[in-house]
């Protein structure tokens, strides 16, 4: 894998191993390369800021030449889907109806998994951005199993949202059939929440397409094993779901690592190929370290 050649990266593993760093290295190192780049944090304990030594926020912010970086705020992201629920609601459902609509989104909102399905809305707002505004997506994802929902959130989301879509397909005919003696009334097209619905089944099934079209997956694992039998069951999940896995990292290498661990890691990614990073004597923070971390592409094999 080329380092430019896929247009969305996304930096998986388990929590601990350094993934965030190698991101916005990897981010860094495609902006030093003239690509337009955004570095975003899917993991609700941001730590992005931290690594690229800036002060970042939920709107992409100018962290070095060609390279923008964001912590979504995802409170706010669910604040602002709900207050967009409300509003469809308000166009199509009777005045009285409306608080109980709003007792439904106060619990909705506090429902677990919001703020995971917030911050995978601004993921795919982010994913149909490039190309355009950005060449080059990164994605600091969180610890394996978010990073393994958040990937297949579109993919479950689609036949939900569907569903929804039918009921009120169904609802809307009902109306429509109810109103037809009192006169004309709008038809299925007209109704502003079923156009939502079919909008945002349109959005997840495009997502869930480029996930495994345009994206691949590089997962960092530590050279100990209990780590890497995290990384191969993550391996083997993102592949039996059509997701790409794009090159190995194997972080914090120490001087004489286990050569038995060593070999079952390049094993693992014998097809996508290996980074091996040194264990350092210091935290690399900020753009300067960063760009001594190398690169997420394999070494070249030497010619025979």
């Amino acid at each position: 894998m080329l380092l430019s050649g896929a247009a969305v990266t996304f930096v998986g593993g388990k929590g601990g191993v350094g993934k965030t760093t190698l991101a916005a290295a990897h981010a860094l190192a495609l902006a030093d390369a003239g690509l337009r780049t955004l570095v975003v944090s899917a993991d609700p304990a941001h730590s992005l800021g931290d690594a690229l030594g800036a002060r970042l926020g939920d709107r992409p912010r100018k962290a070095a030449e060609n390279l923008w970086a964001v912590e979504p705020d995802a409170e706010q992201t669910v604040r602002r889907r709900i207050a967009e629920v409300a509003d469809d609601a308000r166009a199509a459902v009777p005045r009285e109806v409306m608080p109980a609509v709003h007792r439904h989104l106060e619990h909705a909102a506090a429902s677990p998994g919001m703020v995971e399905s917030a911050l995978n809305d601004r993921l795919v707002d982010y994913l149909e951005q490039v190309p355009g505004r950005w060449d080059r997506l990164v994605v600091d994802s969180a610890p394996t199993g978010h990073l393994l929902r958040m990937l297949a959130l579109p993919t479950l989301l689609t036949p939900w949202i569907r569903g929804l879509a039918r009921q009120r397909e169904r609802a809307v005919a009902a109306d429509r059939f109810a109103e037809g003696v009192l006169g004309p009334v709008g038809g299925a097209e007209d109704d502003p929440l079923l156009e939502r619905l079919h909008a945002r089944r349109l959005r997840l099934e495009t997502a869930a397409a480029r996930l495994r079209s345009d994206a691949v997956v590089c997962l960092v694992t530590l050279p100990r094993r209990m780590v890497l039998a995290e990384t191969r069951r993550a391996a083997e999940a993102l592949t039996a779901q059509g997701f790409t896995l794009g090159v190995g990292v194997v972080n914090q290498v120490p001087p004489r690592p286990d050569a038995q661990v060593m070999e079952q890691v390049r094993a693992v990614f014998a097809a996508s190929g290996v980074v091996e990073v040194p264990l350092l004597d210091r935290e690399p923070i900020g753009v300067a370290s960063l760009r001594a971390l190398p690169p997420l592409h394999p070494p070249r094999k030497a010619p025979h």
